[in-house]
């Protein structure tokens, strides 16, 4: 972490969020030196490497361990003992609820408070003075010894992973710029832009921002990303649940069905979908009734047949005990709608078809006489015109 040798991907444990321009983690923060961290850090423990600019305060539950040069535009809250090499700079107040171990030429503008002991001088870096005490241990013989303080030293007390910022990042609310592979863990929630050369993503995260990397990308369930997906030379890999809120560039990828895309999707090499259908649909009682049934073990007939209903019986004509005296009581249902084909329309004689010639019905039409509503001939028509034309009203009354 120290020296020349950077940290070899930044890694966003589970439950990471950025709440209030400051990240929160669970786990110890471990940050490279040369880095600009424009938030403030919330963790179990916090170390940070030379020339380590924070843009915030600095809570940790544990101890609390800067480098020289080291920059923090806030307070430092420790809950445990605190380190700090020399010609750091805090623009706040440190707060030590242990012992601290301070260089020389610290500035702390508005004082520090110390529970424990305080000793001023430069403080080796951490993981100089563990090499040197392991080596000490073991040159005298106490393997033993070593051992235990290895565990102690590389145990994390608070059971989540770390987070780890490569040295010479950058994070702040708009960018998350990295020169090595990036992992985001499950349920996070994170502000800016992630660049990285490789993208990993877990489930159910969110992130307002867009992925940029050089490599391939991959995101995973449920994740929703507040931006465009871009690689230059890589795949994108989404899985089901995924809402990409902007456009997907890249050379090939792979895309579920259950996946959701607001914009443009362009790939050089093409785009194969995935079936969304991973696990099947959930099972009823029947579905599960059935399933019992099908594995029941072979020659168990009692377990592979469904047991028998006395309503399911054969009429044997006996008299039955139901008060009811209903003989169709018990039996099986006659299905209201079958499939056409399948049933059976109780018709005694030929329907009558609703549509028939005129020709072909009980009455025929003459064209010289009407007949009343009831069927019965009427007075003659040709009668009627002829004394309508003559005048003739008909006999007096």
């Amino acid at each position: 972490m120290f020296g020349s040798e950077p940290l070899d991907e930044l890694v966003i444990p589970d439950g990471t969020h950025v709440a209030e321009h400051d990240l929160v983690t669970d786990g110890d923060v471990l940050i490279g030196g040369q880095s600009v961290i424009e938030l403030g850090v919330r963790g179990g423990g916090v170390v940070a490497g030379e020339r380590v600019t924070v843009g915030g305060d600095i809570e940790a539950d544990g101890d609390c361990r800067l480098d020289m040069w080291c920059e923090v535009d806030g307070n430092v809250l420790v809950g445990s003992d605190a380190y700090l090499g020399e010609r750091v700079s805090i623009t706040g107040q440190l707060i030590v609820s242990g012992d601290l171990d301070i260089g020389d030429d610290v500035d702390i503008e508005e004082g520090f408070e110390a529970n424990g002991w305080i000793v001023i001088r430069n403080p080796m870096p951490t993981i100089v003075f563990l090499f040197v005490y392991l080596s000490h241990l073991l040159r005298i013989g106490e393997e033993e010894a070593a051992e235990e303080v290895a565990e102690a030293a590389f145990a994390d007390g608070s059971g989540a992973d770390p987070a780890r910022i490569p040295r010479g990042s950058r994070v702040s609310d708009d960018a998350w710029r990295v020169s090595t592979p990036a992992t985001i863990g499950d349920d996070c929630r994170l502000h800016g832009n992630i660049r990285a050369t490789e993208l990993t993503v877990g489930s159910g995260t969110e992130v307002f921002g867009s992925l940029r990397a050089k490599g391939d990308i991959r995101i995973g369930r449920d994740t929703v990303i507040h931006g465009d997906v871009t690689t230059r030379g890589g795949d994108v890999t989404v899985a089901p649940g995924v809402h990409v809120r902007g456009d997907i560039s890249c050379e090939g990828g792979v895309l579920s069905e259950a996946a959701t895309v607001d914009g443009t999707i362009r790939a050089r090499e093409g785009i194969t979908f995935e079936d969304a259908a991973d696990a099947g649909p959930e099972k009823g009682p029947a579905d599960t009734a059935a399933e019992g049934s099908a594995d029941a073990p072979e020659g168990d007939e009692s377990a592979a047949e469904p047991k028998s209903d006395p309503a399911d019986a054969p009429d044997s004509g006996a008299p039955t005990d139901d008060a009811s005296g209903d003989p169709d009581e018990g039996a099986e249902p006659i299905p209201a709608v079958v499939p056409l084909g399948d049933g059976e329309l109780p018709v005694e004689r030929d329907p009558e078809p609703a549509i028939r010639p005129v020709s072909a019905g009980r009455f025929s039409w003459e064209s010289d006489r009407r007949r009343d509503r009831n069927g019965r001939p009427d007075e003659d028509v040709a009668a009627i015109i002829a004394d309508a034309e003559t005048g003739d009203d008909g006999p007096e009354p």
